[in-house]
């Protein structure tokens, strides 16, 4: 994907998650790492991602610096993370988005779920609910709250990243306290249908009471097997 390509693609899910709701006023942002190391493309602050106009995306370089267009998110350094954290483990990694869907931040506001963790690490936000979490999604690690912006939340995200990727566990998503999905995947429609996966996921778990039984491991071992889960 050239940056031209980039650019309309960036507005294309911005308007598809803005007409479904997925994002509201100028909430969220996305961008896409582009090849040959020619930096990143990334939503402007304060923008809507509804009616974003692709010659006004940020352009950055691999360092950060702005070579053109509108502001850039004021998320920029933790989008930069996430690709230096996830390309470890997926090279394909282009693109991040960030919303604040219903209800993600809603599940997040409630009392902690009954999860498993691990020995080590942040805590997981969501369990096996359904075979397409499993399959489409993966772990979800919950990054308490810090102030959007907040450098240290950069540093926990990359940290979660590094240590799931050592389990043979790569993650697509991390779920930030009270402010909502960070998902990343090969580029901006891949990256969508993960963020979609999830907030239905995060849907079902507030519908539904008592909390249902996740799937065994047994169902998930199939799933590992079968459709090659990274579970």
């Amino acid at each position: 994907m050239n940056a031209a390509q980039a650019r309309e693609e960036i507005c294309r899910v911005g308007q598809s998650l803005f007409e479904r709701g997925y994002v509201h006023a100028a909430a969220g942002n996305i961008s896409v790492r582009l090849d040959d190391d020619a930096g990143y493309l990334i939503t402007p602050t304060d923008a809507c991602l509804g009616r974003l106009d692709p010659a006004r995306l940020a352009h950055v370089d691999a360092q950060g610096r702005q070579h053109s267009g509108d502001p850039a998110s004021k998320t920029l350094a933790l989008h930069r993370r996430v690709y230096q954290a996830a390309v470890a483990f997926d090279a394909n990694t282009r693109c991040v988005i960030h919303t604040h869907s219903t209800h993600c931040v809603a599940l997040s506001l409630q009392a902690e779920p009954e999860v498993p963790t691990a020995s080590s690490g942040p805590r997981e936000w969501l369990p096996a609910l359904t075979p397409y979490f499993v399959m489409k999604v993966g772990h979800v690690p919950l990054i308490g709250y810090r102030h959007p912006g907040a450098a240290e939340t950069a540093d926990l995200v990359s940290q979660a990243i590094a240590q799931y990727g050592a389990r043979g566990t790569p993650i697509r998503a991390v779920m930030l306290e009270r402010l909502g999905p960070q998902v990343w995947h090969d580029s901006p429609a891949s990256a969508m249908a993960v963020l979609e996966e999830l907030e239905e996921t995060a849907k079902l778990m507030r519908l539904l009471t008592p909390t249902p039984a996740p799937l065994t491991v047994s169902q998930i071992d199939e799933l590992r097997l079968k459709f090659n889960a990274r579970w």
